[in-house]
């Protein structure tokens, strides 16, 4: 009689145990959906603190690329190759210090370097091929890049560089496309200053934005 009251007691405290385990359980879908919504309510304000911090950091970027652009330890950007006043070709070995300078210099990605190094071997093959018109180098180039607009900001004139504002059109966590602006320009400045807009485009490279694309160095264009 008394080991069948001590059974049915053993067997009421495990049903107990199981039922409290189970009320317990993190796995239990009310605790899931719980969890589910605090951390997705968490993340909205982190996403557009990020996107705060990138934009001031790629807006100090892109002044600081212009700056270094307009001084002397900028590149060569048409390293010709001239026989009697007249482009043949351009000269590799200063091109390839130019890329070297443009990794040194800390702002460019690796695409946008290969790029202007694409650039530059097409535009030679087809100065040899007689596919361009022959280029006087007292005079303006025969082909789109660096020709009468700086290509480095897409532009013949410019204000301080300091005033040069930025605009987010898409970004993500490694790269971005944006626009950039002269910011706030005193009210008598001609509207075609306030309406100006040069796209460009970065990524992220251990940590840092670097520039990838720049309007002025765009393949297609540059090449014709």
């Amino acid at each position: 009689m008394n080991c069948k009251i001590l059974l049915n007691l053993s067997f009421g405290l495990i049903l107990f145990g199981c039922t409290n385990s189970k009320s317990n359980n993190p796995n239990n879908s009310k605790a899931a959906v719980k969890v589910k919504v605090v951390a997705k309510t968490d993340t909205a304000p982190v996403q557009l603190i990020n996107i705060n911090k990138d934009k001031e950091e790629i807006q100090t970027l892109i002044r600081q690329m212009l700056k270094w652009a307009d001084t002397k330890g900028a590149i060569q950007l048409l390293p010709a190759l001239i026989k009697d006043s007249i482009c043949v070709g351009f000269d590799f070995d200063k091109e390839k210090r130019n890329l070297e300078i443009l990794k040194n210099a800390g702002f460019f990605a690796d695409e946008f370097i290969d790029n202007y190094d694409h650039i530059i071997h097409t535009l030679d093959k087809k100065i040899k091929n007689n596919a361009l018109e022959k280029w006087n180098v007292y005079e303006l180039p025969t082909f789109n890049f660096a020709n009468d607009v700086d290509p480095w900001c897409s532009c013949q004139d410019n204000f301080s560089w300091d005033k040069v504002e930025v605009e987010i059109v898409k970004i993500d966590n490694d790269k971005g496309e944006l626009k950039w602006n002269w910011g706030k320009l005193d009210p008598g400045t001609d509207q075609s200053w306030k309406d100006s807009s040069t796209p460009f485009r970065v990524v992220k490279v251990a940590g840092k934005w670097k520039i990838s694309y720049l309007q002025g160095f765009d393949y297609d264009e540059s090449i014709k």
